[in-house]
């Protein structure tokens, strides 16, 4: 199935940013692999629509990326991580980045590590006008080691965070994520639907995603008059890592308990399971209705696992776009604190 004429042109638009803004259109269709006939249609529909400037042959950015804002421009994204769940964050930064001429460069603090004013002095350093950021801003974390954020040099987003406090560091920053209680209420809805009273949560404690998802069942299970259960924390003992097997023991446990539905933070660790509940003599979904949360991995699973899908490529590109605001000196807008539904992915591991 071939791509549509907008992605063909989202593509086109995001080529002329990678090549600096201007460029041939015979070039344009070489490199894109696009007969050069329909390239030259799709131009003239984005430049009707505003998006390019054509002219002898050639196209380049519309009026933002020619008139200062974007060609020229360096912005900085700090990442925890570039695989899973932060690659399409990263991928959608770096498709709106490119669409308007702005240069992206990357920089990553690993979870725990301790990194992130230190990376994020490189990226300034390496000449970013402006920040995203998705720092280390778990709740206990000392106040005074993310004080850092409200004396940057230059106008910064968070990104997938914001501060754990209302007066806490970063409070005045603008922020872009997902609402991960939306996406867990969504799950135990859907539970709920399928007939399901009792639903167990199986999750990480590494992570401002993880935290959310832990507040979300909590919130939710209130709101839906459900009891709420003893979360399992996937990483276990000393937080060395999920052990897959231990964690199936424990929801084949609460399964004997009436607990026949359960979510689980991440699907990277949720697509492990079905095999060892089968050796338990638990199958998915006849015996255990399992939704994922990420949507990364999910649809790979046997049986393809129902998943929370973050609108993480949309975070990135809803965040850039109010970094680029503020990169064009719109000092009267409010501080932003934006979030984005997560979807629910229906698939065969919930039954129904």
């Amino acid at each position: 199935m071939g791509v549509s004429a907008e992605e063909r042109r989202r593509l086109i638009v995001g080529a002329v940013g990678e090549l600096g803004g201007h460029v041939r259109l015979s070039e344009l269709a070489v490199r894109l692999g696009i007969p050069a006939v329909t390239v030259r249609r799709d131009v003239v529909v984005l430049a009707e629509a505003g998006r390019v400037v054509r002219s002898h042959g050639f196209v380049s950015l519309g009026p933002v990326g020619v008139g200062g804002v974007g060609v020229g421009r360096t912005v900085g994204l700090l990442v925890p991580s570039v695989g899973s769940y932060f690659a399409e964050v990263i991928g959608g930064v770096r498709s709106a980045a490119a669409a308007v001429g702005v240069r992206l460069v990357l920089g990553i603090a690993p979870y725990g590590s301790g990194d992130d004013r230190a990376q994020a002095g490189q990226l300034v350093e390496s000449g970013a006008q402006g920040l995203l950021l998705a720092p280390g801003l778990l709740s206990g974390v000392d106040a005074e080691a993310c004080g850092w954020l409200d004396s940057l040099p230059v106008p910064a987003v968070l990104v997938e965070r914001r501060s754990p406090s209302f007066d806490g560091p970063g409070s005045l920053l603008d922020s872009v994520g997902s609402d991960h209680r939306y996406g867990v209420l969504g799950a135990l809805r859907h539970f709920a639907r399928l007939g399901h009273e009792r639903v167990l949560l199986a999750a990480r404690s590494d992570s401002w995603t993880a935290e959310e998802v832990r507040a979300g069942y909590a919130e939710s299970t209130r709101l839906l008059g459900m009891e709420p259960l003893p979360v399992l924390d996937t990483l276990g003992p000393g937080e060395a890592g999920c052990d897959p097997a231990r964690l199936a023991g424990c929801i084949a446990e609460a399964a004997a308990g009436g607990a026949r539905a359960v979510l689980v933070h991440n699907d990277q660790d949720a697509i492990q399971l079905p095999p060892l509940l089968r050796a338990l003599g638990l199958t998915v979904p006849d015996d255990i209705a399992l939704i994922a949360y990420d949507d990364v991995f999910a649809a790979l699973g046997a049986p393809p696992l129902t998943a929370v899908a973050p609108p993480k490529r949309a975070v990135g590109e809803a965040a850039f776009a109010l970094l680029l605001r503020r990169l064009t000196g719109e000092s009267a807008l409010p501080v932003h604190r934006t979030l984005l539904l997560p979807a629910l992915h229906v698939r065969a591991s919930c039954g129904g």
